[in-house]
This record gives structure tokens, sequence and C-alpha cells, in this order.
């Protein structure tokens, strides 16, 4: 009877430690960090398609009170900072950009070069141009018109202008507008996994087609893993 007992209590306190183990993960998934995984170019180079990685969700959290932004690491997104967010046009879906406007602030694209309250932004070090052609503004039915000039546009309040740092590849705040501050998801931290896979497409593939791309990376871990953006940090 005693040795019944003692394995009830034991399969008890696995189960509790498991539970502990669940809440907790899911407490710091939704409030802490997340992981993520780049499925498209617009941010090369800076982060590249199947860079996986960690995003602080705890830094933009609202504080009631100002002793909390004292004690917490807690602050209001700045400028230049690489955010994950809600997808205006589809919030199902989470992008990731450079805040590069600020709520009020006046934003401008002439020849993509990018302004801001008049003043030219020095953005040489994490921006790319992948295509040297120039779109004049006077293209009206050229979609892409807005792409190298834009604006002037003043963001509105709770909101911020997100541009993608592949500048000639990036759908962002120039076609589809700002991001609501309460789709903001978090902050970019660190790369912890990258993998020279092929860019995710937009439709589900459906669960043959994930168990192929599961196989492919399993198949081609070590070769494909890119070992020297392991832990790189997102700036």
């Amino acid at each position: 009877m005693p040795s019944v007992h003692r394995e009830g209590s034991l399969a008890r306190e696995y189960f509790e430690a498991l539970l502990i183990a669940v809440v907790f993960a899911t407490f710091a998934r939704t409030y802490v960090v997340q992981a993520f995984k780049i499925p498209s170019g617009s941010m090369e180079k800076n982060l590249l398609v199947g860079d996986h990685i960690l995003v602080n969700k705890f830094i933009y959290g609202p504080a009631r009170w100002n002793w909390e932004r004292r004690l917490l690491p807690l602050r209001d997104p700045r400028r230049g900072d690489v955010v994950v967010f809600k997808f205006p046009l589809d919030p199902s879906r989470d992008f990731i950009k450079r805040a590069v406007g600020l709520p009020g602030d006046r934003v401008k694209l002439v020849d993509k070069r990018l302004y801001l309250n008049g003043k030219r932004v020095e953005d040489d070090s994490f921006v790319w141009h992948s295509d040297p052609a120039v779109y004049e503004r006077t293209s009206f039915f050229n979609s892409n018109r807005s792409r190298d000039n834009f604006g002037p546009y003043t963001v509105p309040p709770a909101a911020y202008f997100c541009l993608g740092d592949n500048r000639d590849n990036s759908r962002d705040s120039r076609f589809w507008g700002t991001v609501p501050e309460s789709y903001l998801k978090g902050r970019a931290l660190t790369v912890y996994w990258s993998y020279a896979g092929e860019p995710e497409p937009l439709e589900w593939p459906g669960w043959k087609g994930k168990l192929r791309q599961l196989a492919g990376v399993t198949s081609n871990f070590f070769s494909k893993t890119r070992w020297e953006r392991t832990f790189r940090i997102v700036r």
C-alpha cells in the first residue's frame, strides 16, 4: 500500500511540474518573448529568409504608473526599432519592418531618400536598394510610384510608419498605411537559428506540404544552416 501511495504522489508531482512548465511557457510566449520566422526578403540584407528570431513582447507593454517604467524594461517604440506587428489589412498575419516614423512625424521619400521632419535620414548602414530604377511620382499608372517618391505624410496619433530595409522589394507603410500602436507585438532581439530555405508561400500548403518542408529541413539541417548568423543581434 505505501508503494502505491508513493507512485501516486510521484505521478502527481510530475503532473504538477508539467502543468507549471506549460503555464510558464504560455505566459512567457504571450507576454515576454516569442519566436518568429522571417518568411520573405523585405528586410534583407539585415534579416534573411529563413532567419528564426526572438521577439521581446514585454518592452512595449502598458504601464499604469511612472515607477513601472523606471523599474521595468518598458519603453515606447523608437525610430529604428525592428518591430513585429499584426498586418493592418489582415490581422491574422504577422509582419516585420523597421519603424521609421513616430506619431506626429512628417515622412517624405524623394528619389529613394528618406526625410523625417524635413531632414535627411542617414540610413545607408541598414537600407538596401536592389533596383537602380527610380519611379517618378508622375508615373500615375505604375503601381510602384509610391516606392521611391512618397509624401509628405504626417503620421497620425498612436500609429507608426514602417518600412522594409529592402526598400525596393517591400510592401509597407508606403502602400498600405501606418501600423496602429495596438497592433505592435514586440521588438526583434536576436537570430537564434538561420536556415537557407525558400520563401514561404502565402497560402497554407496543407499537411503534406508541411511534412515535405519538415523532411527537407531535417535532411539539410547541417548543410543549409547559416551558422555564422546564430545569436546575431538584430539592429
